[in-house]
């Protein structure tokens, strides 16, 4: 009778031993039909009349090395010869394996399409406005997807457990109550993740807009589900709720277009000849590439009792170069002005009463005298 049971024992241990090899087996023939699969799908996206784009398959790779012997396992597990719990382990681990490499592939799938998408608009160009949109946009709800997919990804793995099963089973019975105690807790996200999805489809703000928030000037360098990163000028970030898009004003420069009008502003003598300061702006910006040749114009702005206000006009193709194109016309005008009419530029005036006997009052010796009386 023992010689039996030993007998009978050897036969299970064989038994599981032929289907673990049988196992490797499966195994290996699911990772050679990955290879020749990815061989022939390269070679076709290679192909410059194929829909297939290449950015699909490399993100396919990683994901199909894992599903690819998962499915043949899978497919194989209930022919082979092992014990109930072993094969029952074997399949549930499987069964968690195979979401994980669905859900991988979705995310991969998602994030190969944007990629497809983004390199049909280029952001770096002068006039990318329509770039820009469609990035915000698409970038927006690639994170919204992949927010689901990990969602369900996760909820599916847990119903594969016999006591999470009942857990929601329970749940689902006071859906009501839980759902109101939820809605309540997780308002302030929900909240957030609307604002998210209404940014992404109205745009108030677009991945390299330059703005004004908080008085502080930037450009949007990161739009999340929760927060948006401003960049500013002098590399600092600002950080701010993607809510405060929605519910407070904010400048956006480049909200319709990236060109900009800026102004110079001049405090001048009344004796100042606005007509040949208005030349020399003219031949100030046709001498430099920073100004767009849209618009142009020198006003008097103001008369002060003391100046009078000079305002140039000028037009840039982006913020960036409408700077650049102030700071050049403003040190050009003044450089103008100290050079050919010095006696314009701002001086107070002041009149000297009680002079001494036989000292004349010129106008020159009243304004001499007037720089230490000066008002």
């Amino acid at each position: 009778m023992e010689q039996i049971l030993h007998l009978g024992g050897l036969g299970e241990w064989s038994a599981t031993a032929a289907s673990a090899v049988a196992l490797a087996a499966v195994v290996l023939f699911g990772l050679l039909g990955y290879v020749i699969l990815f061989k022939v799908l390269l070679r076709f996206a290679a192909r410059p009349d194929t829909a297939l784009h290449q950015a699909l398959v490399r993100r396919w790779r990683h994901p199909a090395k894992l599903l690819l012997p998962l499915l043949a396992i899978l497919l194989t597990l209930p022919t082979l010869q092992f014990s109930d719990g072993l094969a029952s382990l074997l399949q549930h681990l499987c069964s968690l394996a195979l979401i994980l490499a669905i859900a991988w592939l979705l995310a991969a799938t998602i994030l190969g399409l944007q990629e497809i998408v983004l390199l049909r608009y280029d952001v770096t160009a002068s006039d990318n406005l329509k770039a820009r949109e469609v990035s915000t946009q698409v970038n927006i709800l690639v994170k919204i997807v992949m927010v689901l997919i990990l969602i369900i990804a996760g909820a599916a793995m847990l119903m594969t457990f016999d006591r999470v099963r009942q857990v929601g089973m329970s749940l689902l019975a006071s859906a009501g109550i839980a759902g109101v105690i939820i809605g309540f807790a997780a308002q302030r996200s929900l909240a957030t993740f609307i604002a998210g999805i209404q940014i992404a489809i109205t745009q108030p703000i677009r991945l390299d807009d330059v703005v004004i928030v908080e008085g502080e000037w930037g450009h949007i360098e990161e739009i999340t589900l929760t927060y948006v990163v401003v960049c500013i000028w002098d590399l600092r970030r600002l950080v701010l709720p993607i809510t405060y898009f929605l519910e407070k004003p904010f400048q956006n420069w480049t909200r319709v277009s990236a060109d900009l009008l800026d102004t110079v502003t001049l405090h001048c003598d009344y004796r100042v000849p606005v007509a040949v300061v208005r030349s020399e702006l003219e031949s100030i910006l046709a001498g430099t590439d920073l100004w767009d040749g849209k618009a142009s114009g020198l006003v008097v702005l103001d008369a002060t009792d003391r100046t009078v206000v000079l305002r140039a006009l000028v037009s840039a193709k982006n913020s960036g170069e409408a700077w650049d194109l102030r700071c050049h016309v403003r040190e050009k005008l003044v450089e103008f002005l100290q050079r050919e009419y010095p006696d314009c530029l701002p001086r107070v005036r002041a009149e000297v009463e009680g002079l001494p006997n036989g000292v004349p009052r010129t106008p020159e010796r009243s304004l001499l005298d007037g720089c230490s009386h000066s008002e």
